[in-house]
């Protein structure tokens, strides 16, 4: 056990874990050069098209140092806010963690924010001063902003370049001299955290887990504590570039676990496997339950593909605990899932994996937020308005609450001005403002999340030059003047269009979705109103045109009276057409509501 290390990768987005991750399987020989390829761990289409890491990779690699041989469990974790609960989980199964900064680009929000998750877990910090081989790279000064943050020595910092390989051997050598090996005991009862499970088609849930302690055997009879059921260990390993299976796994190692379970629903991220005929008598501290940021409605294209959806959602739910869903319907869209993501990254990323990998074409209303609402009769209860149609009548209410957050934003000085502007648009107070250094600020502002859910994001990165970073806590609920907009088309409410919004920003809002929905909607054979209304008051409206039909072309010359019988048998035509006349809604239109700044 002494010669096992378990670390994990950390970082803001794009400071180089990925590549960092590919030097150290190529510098301990994990992979040949038959496997070799740039950001090797990131095994999905979806992450190697966007550059992004989505999901958090184990891998062990062996390693020799003065004539000792080292097992590694290396964890890569992604480095965008919307999946830092993966972060918070790999954290969990480590001792140790690299903090990579990039030494262009300095420390970073995302840097900050994982930095204390993981010295919340009383990881030993490595800082790896990465990218010194860049014409822009500032390695003294970067250096000296790493000291301040963690009260290290300079000496201790250790610089790198992922992509020419330099300082590789330095940061294996810390690890193994700074990192701690697990602490635990064999002989105790088994003890494994479930910290990742994926589903495979063929062999059912693949569990990932770490031992604390104890050992397990193939063939041994297993309990997961949180759901109470038996499986038998089919096959058991260690997590290679691919699986090798092993007769046992021992304490401090990670591995993973086939039983054949084809129920997704029976495994839980954050669950302990013990033996059945010799239990653990307390269960393993799980993860805090993920809080979702931003909701939305999921609905299937088709009402039939229902129940294909739910099995498709539980089955990526196994591979991505961050997700959470409920079923709900919609009275323009059928069944579907009210889904709660971490942000609206996270949300797109949903959608497409439920394209890809399960074939699901599904529809996304509106993204919004969780509210507090409380009636004059009973001031008390708390209401839960996920829905902008859970609102309770206006005339009842007594107030409605909002979930603020703690923003705290990274800039260049040149830039605080513009992110200021903004965030005071978005209706949010600046609580703390500090100088990092001479060129870089850090500002803290509490705003409402309603606001930050669309658009806030890349707005930051347009008017900073892409040099703002940006990341954020929930800090509670606080009373907001908030009305409900809703959408009438042809008279009729689009459930799936309406929004809460704050009073003062209704009218424009309103203003914009109607303009948005005339480019949109297809002309159809009659005149089609579109409107915004508060309640009983219509607060915007646009006129889609009806597409007519020249029904008095066969009339050259001859009386009036003749085109006029036409055109009042056409008119009352289009009265009748539109009175009994559907409207579809493209799905570009649900989506074109995210967009209403552009």
């Amino acid at each position: 056990m002494k010669n096992i290390r378990n670390f994990c990768i950390i970082a803001h987005i794009d400071h180089g874990k990925s590549t960092l991750a590919d030097r150290l399987l190529d510098f301990t020989g994990s992979v040949t050069d038959r496997e070799k390829q740039d950001q090797l761990l990131d095994n999905m289409d979806l992450e190697r098209e966007r550059g992004i890491t989505i999901k958090s990779h184990a891998i062990q690699m062996n390693y020799t140092y003065e004539g000792e041989e080292y097992v590694f469990n290396l964890i890569d974790t992604p480095g965008h806010v919307d999946f830092s609960y993966e972060v918070s989980r790999s954290i969990a199964a480590c001792e140790g963690a690299l903090l990579i900064v990039d030494a262009a680009q300095s420390i970073q929000a995302q840097t900050i924010s994982n930095l204390y998750l993981a010295l919340e877990n009383d990881l030993e910090i490595i800082p790896v001063l990465n990218k010194v081989d860049l014409p822009s790279a500032n390695p003294e000064e970067v250096t000296d902003d790493i000291v301040n943050l963690l009260g290290c020595d300079p000496s201790e910092v250790i610089p790198a370049s992922a992509k020419t390989g330099l300082g590789i051997e330095d940061i294996l050598k810390a690890i193994i001299e700074r990192v701690p090996a697990p602490q635990g005991d064999p002989e105790e009862p088994l003890q494994a955290l479930v910290f990742d499970s994926v589903y495979n088609p063929f062999r059912g849930v693949e569990t990932y887990f770490r031992i604390l302690n104890g050992s397990i055997k193939k063939g041994d009879r297993i309990t997961f504590m949180a759901t109470g059921k038996n499986y038998f260990a089919d096959e058991i390993g260690t997590l290679k570039l691919k699986q090798e299976p092993k007769k046992e796994v021992h304490t401090g190692d990670v591995g993973y676990l086939i039983t054949g379970i084809k129920d997704a629903r029976e495994v839980k991220v954050g669950d302990t496997i013990t033996l059945t005929d010799r239990k653990s008598t307390s269960a393993i501290e799980g993860f805090e339950e993920v809080k979702p940021m931003v909701f939305a409605g999921i609905y299937p294209v088709d009402t039939e593909d229902y129940e294909e959806l739910r099995a498709s959602m539980e089955k990526l739910q196994l591979n991505d605990a961050s997700l959470v869903f409920a079923p709900e319907s919609s009275a323009a869209l059928g069944f579907g899932f009210r889904c709660g993501f971490l942000g609206m990254l996270h949300m797109e990323i949903i959608q497409e994996r439920l394209e890809r990998e399960f074939d699901m074409t599904v529809i996304t209303t509106v993204p919004n937020v969780s509210y507090h609402a409380f009636n004059k009769k009973n001031p008390e209860q708390v209401i839960i308005v996920n829905n902008p149609s859970d609102l309770p009548d206006p005339s009842g209410l007594d107030r409605v609450e909002e979930p603020y957050i703690k923003a705290s934003i990274i800039t260049k000085s040149d830039f605080v001005g513009n992110v200021m502007s903004l965030c005071i648009e978005k209706r949010g107070n600046i609580t703390n403002q500090t100088y990092l250094t001479p060129e870089r600020v850090e500002l803290s502002f509490d705003l409402p999340l309603a606001e930050i859910v669309f658009d806030f994001y890349d707005r930051l990165k347009t008017i900073s030059k892409g040099y703002a970073s940006f990341d954020y806590s929930p800090i509670g609920m606080r009373e907001s003047k908030l009305v409900r907009v809703d959408i009438l088309l042809n008279a009729q409410p689009v459930d799936a269009l309406s929004a809460l919004v704050h009073f003062d920003n209704a009218h424009t809002i309103g203003k914009k979705m109607c303009e948005k929905l005339k480019e949109l909607i297809p002309r159809q054979q009659f005149d089609i109103p579109i409107q915004a209304a508060i309640g009983a008051k219509v607060i915007s409206r646009e006129t889609i045109k009806a597409l007519r039909k020249d029904v008095t072309a066969k009339c050259y010359g001859g009386d009036i009276s003749r085109k006029r019988k036409l055109l009042e048998k056409q008119k009352k035509g289009k009265k009748r057409m539109r009175q009994i006349g559907n409207v579809e809604i493209p799905q570009q239109a649900f989506m074109a509501v995210l967009k209403l700044n552009d």
